[in-house]
């Protein structure tokens, strides 16, 4: 893959951010993440690649999301499978909230596990970590295989999670163990990434949250030399026994199946992300722990990109000041 590729993907998280930033606090996540998608697609269309999505915002009837096997690009240039979500943090940016970023990580074809749109648990460190962790273990196990990688206490550890009831339990158990917990309300990408980054304070990230966000992190992961196992958990498995999860539920194994993948096996990072020939970009919507969020007045808006290359390992944060009435007509339309 061209590493003169990774300029052109981070204008295509640009416009998603811009347009999503068009219906900040508007209370309207679902507009919000469709203009998202719509600038998105725009901006794909025009890079030169043969692009396929294999982790998008749904399947193929679900037009007019990004789906999955949907073929982008001008299908010249490098054939490469793409993983998206247009806007990590659809409620956060209708309400207003931190963290908000537009996402995308591309990569070689047959690059990313191609995991179906289901429950994922996960388990994240930094480089310092690498190789600790193993998802056959208890989490007080893992907990303790990291400190001791690190050479720190467990009462100096920081672990990130979502806060959400069927993490209750788990904060519960870290709290007793002595471990700092930061619960966060969405957005497991950007904490994800914070475990690799040096001047973080988080160490690792656990909990269940979706696959698919599951994979970009992975491809990101990969990319800062750190390390996650992940392992694919039927609805039911997560949300409770209902008969509408338990149906849910037999649907996403039913999909795990035809695809080749073994559900409740703990996954290793080479299995979702199979190469470090990647690259990451995420634009910032709202101001959050690992970029600065859109500035706006008038047509006048700035941004900041965080952009990586798996392969030399490079990292830029990029900021940029954007003439929204100099764009491209077509993104114009949902930037403006």
């Amino acid at each position: 893959m061209r590493r003169e590729l990774a300029i052109e993907f981070s204008r295509v998280t640009e416009a998603a951010a811009l347009a999503g930033y068009k219906w900040l606090g508007r209370g309207d996540k679902n507009t919000a993440d469709g203009a998202a998608v719509n600038a998105m697609r725009i901006m794909l269309n025009q890079v030169n690649i043969d692009g396929t999505i294999v982790i998008g915002e749904g399947e193929i009837d679900e037009a007019p999301m990004l789906f999955i096997g949907e073929k982008v690009g001008t299908g010249r240039g490098d054939a490469v499978d793409i993983a998206v979500d247009p806007i990590e943090g659809t409620r956060m940016t209708a309400m207003g909230q931190a963290n908000a970023l537009a996402v995308l990580a591309v990569g070689d074809k047959g690059c990313f596990l191609n995991a179906p749109d289901m429950y994922m648990e996960k388990l994240i460190v930094g480089p310092g970590a690498k190789g600790s962790i193993d998802l056959n273990l208890s989490l007080e196990a893992n907990l303790r295989n990291i400190a001791a990688a690190l050479n720190k206490p467990l009462s100096e550890l920081t672990v990130t999670i979502l806060a959400k009831p069927r993490h209750d339990d788990v904060i519960a158990e870290m709290t007793k163990l002595g471990v700092r917990v930061f619960a966060i309300p969405d957005g497991d990408v950007a904490a994800s990434i914070l475990t690799c980054m040096p001047d973080s304070e988080v160490d690792v990230l656990y909990g269940i949250g979706g696959a698919p966000e599951g994979v970009v992190s992975a491809a990101v992961i990969r990319a800062l030399d750190g390390d996650m196992q992940g392992r694919l958990l039927a609805r039911h498995d997560v949300k409770g026994d209902s008969e509408e999860n338990r149906r849910i539920g037999e649907q996403e194994l039913a999909r795990c199946t035809a695809m080749g993948i073994e559900a409740g096996k703990a996954l290793r990072l080479d299995e979702m992300a199979r190469s470090d020939n990647v690259i990451f970009s995420a634009t910032g919507i709202t101001k959050g722990d690992l970029l600065e969020g859109i500035s706006r007045k008038g047509n006048i808006a700035t941004t900041e990109t965080l952009l990586i290359r798996g392969k030399s390992r490079t990292i830029r944060r990029i900021q940029s000041i954007h003439y929204l009435d100099r764009k491209d007509p077509d993104v114009q339309a949902h930037i403006l």
